[in-house]
């Protein structure tokens, strides 16, 4: 009786652990989302990898953190969104990686976005971000 007990137990708290942390994973796309739509580099900056690849209709770079904090801050300001939204989500069966796809409408134009999320410090964060020009 205790075994099937203990067993019980340890099922359930190791699936209430994977659902939080499919949850927290969710909830970085969630904030990357929000932050894209608000054109805010300050929110979306704490959602960076150290090393991040950004591009702009196919010309891509690599940045530290902070230097894509203010590539992001240039795009916002001459590009201030008016809508944000997913088309797509998706991510590797084991949670992984996490990315998704959406389109942002600004004064410029809309863009096709592209942002894929890999684990660094412990957490998702974001590796690439490409914004294509429709």
């Amino acid at each position: 009786m205790k075994r099937y007990l203990f067993r019980t137990l340890l099922f359930g708290w190791l699936l209430m652990l994977g659902t939080v942390a499919a949850h927290a994973q969710t909830d970085n796309l969630a904030a990357v989302r929000l932050a894209l739509r608000n054109g805010s580099s300050r929110e979306l900056a704490q959602y960076l990898a150290p090393t991040v690849k950004v591009g702009f209709s196919g010309d891509e770079q690599s940045y530290s953190s902070t230097q894509a904090e203010l590539v992001m801050k240039d795009f916002f300001a001459k590009t201030a969104p008016s809508s944000f939204e997913y088309i797509h989500q998706g991510g590797t069966t084991e949670g992984q990686i996490q990315y998704a796809i959406g389109r942002y409408t600004g004064r410029g134009g809309v863009y096709r976005v592209f942002v894929k999320l890999k684990p660094a410090r412990g957490a998702l964060l974001i590796e690439t971000i490409d914004f294509t020009k429709e």
